[in-house]
């Protein structure tokens, strides 16, 4: 699969059993592990106030929201944005539930039922580093991602982030072919035999291999004689050799 969205919401509170209910979405586009640019992103009207700890955190007052879309009315485009494409989410579990209990409102399957996959960073940073904060703050200061920007939390701008902490997360796995920007030039290198490519071959220059000389010589000199990285002479080589065996 190589198109992902990276999906994250922001809401009312912490239970949908209670009726708290999702006031902002936004995701990005990867495709082939780059972003394209391409996103969603929506504020919408949740018809209830914020818990004043939740709205701490996103900042998103009951009179900005009033004159925004219902969740319903703005479904379709999200469903359309997200199909086909694997959703990538930081704490799974909680947007999806959201995500559900707005879709069961409308008589919908649960969210799950209209993506192929649904893969949540925050189990896969656990695996990585066990026993360590694994937020997303964590993850960009452990990754070097900068998010001084990131104040409030605000759906699109986490979405953004999650990305880069989700590349980051998942660097072993890039591959040859990563930098294909689409599915039909990438299998027309995945079906091309290596030996079809003209790798070119260049010789080291004598000043070349006189650094190399000197900088083995310094590791001799470094590990007492004990460096592994200066080939040990073959029997044919020694100037003795041809004598030996006459």
């Amino acid at each position: 699969m190589t198109r992902q969205i990276v999906l994250d919401t922001e809401t009312t509170g912490l239970n949908p059993g209670s009726g708290d209910r999702i006031i902002e979405i936004g995701g990005v586009e990867l495709f082939n592990r780059r972003l394209t640019g391409r996103h969603y992103h929506a504020y919408l009207n949740p018809g209830r106030s914020s818990h004043p700890d939740a709205l701490k955190v996103h900042g998103l007052t009951d009179e900005f929201l009033a004159d925004k879309p219902r969740f319903e009315q703005i479904a379709s485009d999200l469903l359309d944005f997200v199909r086909e494409a694997e959703i990538i989410i930081h704490n799974a579990p909680f947007d999806c539930a959201f995500l559900d209990a707005e879709l069961e409102r409308m008589g919908l399957p649960a969210f799950r039922q209209h993506v192929p996959q649904v893969t949540d960073t925050l189990l896969m940073a656990r695996t990585q580093f066990p026993g360590k904060f694994n937020n997303l703050d964590a993850l960009c200061k452990r990754f070097g991602i900068d998010n001084a920007h990131r104040t409030l939390h605000g759906a699109l701008l986490d979405a953004e982030l999650l990305a880069e902490v989700y590349l980051s997360l998942t660097r072993g796995q890039d591959s040859l072919v990563i930098d294909l920007d689409t599915p039909q030039r990438q299998a027309a290198v995945d079906h091309q035999p290596l030996q079809s490519f003209d790798l070119p071959l260049t010789r080291p220059s004598d000043d070349d291999l006189a650094a190399h000389d000197a900088f083995l010589q310094l590791l001799d000199k470094k590990s007492g004689g004990r460096s592994i990285w200066r080939p040990t002479p073959k029997p044919t080589d020694s100037p003795n050799a041809e004598k030996s065996m006459q």
